[in-house]
């Protein structure tokens, strides 16, 4: 008999004990003998039982499975890496336990409120990842009025009965503030990212703040996070009479299309114009010149996301928990202006 074949009805006859029993112990369940328990989990171990991920759902009202509900247009997903990253970090987690992630995008917020709803009725996922956080998110009280677990990317306004994964980016922006200022920029603007996150109005805040301290009057030009705006935002810059040495980017892919835009102008990055992300891509490291961004790796956000979740499901709670900070990685794409 394969190991994959055994039943719990194989170990049970092999221990002379009942189905139920087994089920009782391999569910780790009490009302089993310590000494039954013990033989029970050694047949099981010499048979070479593993469980069947939804014969356990059953039996323990799990699904084995945690929600991810993206609220994003599928191009800007699909042209940014932090999502692919983040996701391979997730399924590290899940596949060393038997779990699966179930991804849902949707186009508004009734659409996403929909899919959190018949994903908790139905039991398809045992909890949430909550990226994406906005100034005043309405999904966590809906989390709650649903009774799911969940656990958010980033720290929320106002509170949340939900643990949070956070990486602090203050340090960061500053150190890359500082940088181009050490450089000998005056001119320095930022392409912030949707302004209805908090991720997008933090690094602006932050930003404006780092400049200020700086000597330097803060110029931002706000977009939706993706390439093709980033790309607009560019050509407006560089169409100022007073254009900007130097353009700080909300992530990486915008500062990638203002490359591309840059290069179209016939620029020399980086003695024309000095671009930054803020998402520390890999792809970044690979396009000319090299990009000068933050440290965020997403995969490590999304391994330490999905082992809270799983810990809040399986134990019913868990803590926050707070990542090495974002820092500075200096590549190719800045240098001091040209006629410095």
């Amino acid at each position: 008999m394969s190991p994959a074949s055994v039943t719990i009805n194989d170990v049970a006859r092999a221990a002379g004990v009942s189905k139920s029993l087994v089920s009782l112990t391999l569910n780790e369940r009490p009302g089993v003998k310590e000494e039954t328990r013990e033989r029970i989990l050694q047949v099981a171990r010499e048979l070479g039982w593993t469980p069947h991920p939804g014969a356990r759902g059953l039996s323990l009202r799990r699904a084995y499975a945690l929600g991810l509900v993206l609220r994003r247009s599928p191009r800007t997903i699909e042209v940014d890496p932090f999502f692919a990253s983040f996701i391979a970090g997730v399924e590290t987690v899940l596949a060393e336990r038997g779990n699966v992630l179930v991804l849902t995008v949707v186009p508004d917020r009734a659409a996403e409120e929909r899919a959190y709803e018949r994903l908790a009725a139905d039991k398809r996922v045992d909890g949430f990842l909550l990226t994406d956080l906005l100034a005043d998110d309405e999904r966590i009280p809906l989390l709650e009025r649903l009774g799911s677990f969940a656990v958010s990317l980033g720290e929320p306004l106002g509170g949340s009965p939900f643990p949070a994964v956070t990486r602090d980016y203050d340090a960061g922006i500053d150190e890359l503030v500082q940088h181009l200022v050490g450089l000998g920029h005056r001119r320095i603007a930022h392409v912030s990212g949707d302004e209805r996150m908090l991720h997008g109005r933090r690094r602006r805040e932050r930003f404006e703040t780092a400049a200020r301290a700086a000597g330097i009057d803060p110029l931002v030009v706000p977009t939706d996070f993706s390439p093709e705006q980033g790309a607009e935002a560019t050509k407006a810059l560089l169409d100022r009479e007073d254009r900007p040495t130097a353009i700080v980017y909300g992530n990486d892919p915008m500062a990638i299309a203002g490359m591309g835009v840059a290069h179209e102008r016939g620029l020399d990055l980086p003695a024309d114009l000095s671009i930054t992300g803020l998402d520390g891509s890999q792809i970044g490291s690979f396009v000319y010149p090299s990009l000068t961004t933050l440290d965020n790796d997403p995969a490590g956000f999304g391994l330490a996301a999905a082992t809270a979740l799983l810990r809040l499901v399986e134990d019913g709670e868990a803590g926050d928990v707070a990542l090495p900070p974002a820092r500075l990685v200096v590549r190719a794409s800045t240098a001091a202006p040209s006629g410095r």
